[in-house]
């Protein structure tokens, strides 16, 4: 599988989405500068987190206006993978390939940490390696995480299994306290509804390796390996 990894100024997770995809699951893997006007022989994209052009006027607000953005949403449209990570998912819902928006963390501090996340949709291209309910490891490092929609948009998301991670307690409940950033209905990914688009906040390439602290994130680029022939 060839991945590309989509690059901004102010990018800084590209090197860890490369060293994953390349080093740790044995993929190709190539770096797309965000004023590339055409995307040619990949299977899946990926967006990764970071400060895109320094999050100036909000999370991905400028990032959506970059050359790139027009052969991403082409490379969607076509049905291509497309999985956006922190500052990627942000950018994503910008561009409106993904529906609501991402906001500042309800306490208004920036969280680094490792978050607990229940899996919601397994029948995903993102999660097809995982069991349904299965709970999973994965960190978290963001200031504006917190994942806002209107109620009938939330009621499309849970009407059509578009929720795919939620935050939960390290038992599996969905409550205020495993919330770290006060995502509306603990929500921490989402795909679009024709299951080819993903974002998420947290990092599933920093929990690829035992030597880093866990092997969680693995599931979900497993799980898109898995779906291209």
């Amino acid at each position: 599988m060839r991945f590309g990894i989509v690059v901004f100024p102010g990018t800084w997770s590209d090197t860890d989405c490369y060293h994953a995809v390349t080093e740790v699951l044995n993929q190709d893997a190539q770096y797309i500068w965000h004023q590339e006007s055409n995307i040619r022989d990949i299977d899946c994209l990926v967006l990764p987190g970071g400060f895109s052009y320094g999050d100036y006027l909000r999370t991905g607000a400028i990032a959506r206006f970059s050359p790139v953005m027009s052969a991403i949403k082409k490379f969607a449209n076509d049905g291509g993978l497309v999985i956006g990570i922190c500052n990627g998912f942000q950018i994503l819902c910008e561009a409106q390939l993904l529906p609501g928006v991402l906001i500042r963390n309800d306490d208004l501090r920036f969280r680094c940490e490792w978050t607990n996340l229940k899996i919601e949709n397994n029948g995903t291209k993102f999660t097809s390696r995982a069991s349904q309910k299965e709970l999973i490891k994965v960190p978290i490092s963001h200031g504006e995480g917190n994942y806002y929609a209107d109620s009938k948009t939330i009621d499309t998301l849970n009407n059509n299994g578009q929720v795919v991670f939620r935050y939960c307690s390290p038992s599996g409940q969905i409550d205020a306290e495993s919330n770290p950033n006060g995502s509306i209905e603990n929500i921490a990914g989402i795909v679009n509804d024709q299951g080819n688009v993903m974002g998420m906040m947290p990092h599933p390439e920093r929990c690829c390796e035992e030597i880093i602290g866990g092997t969680d994130g693995r599931i979900i680029f497993e799980s898109m390996i898995d779906s291209v022939p």
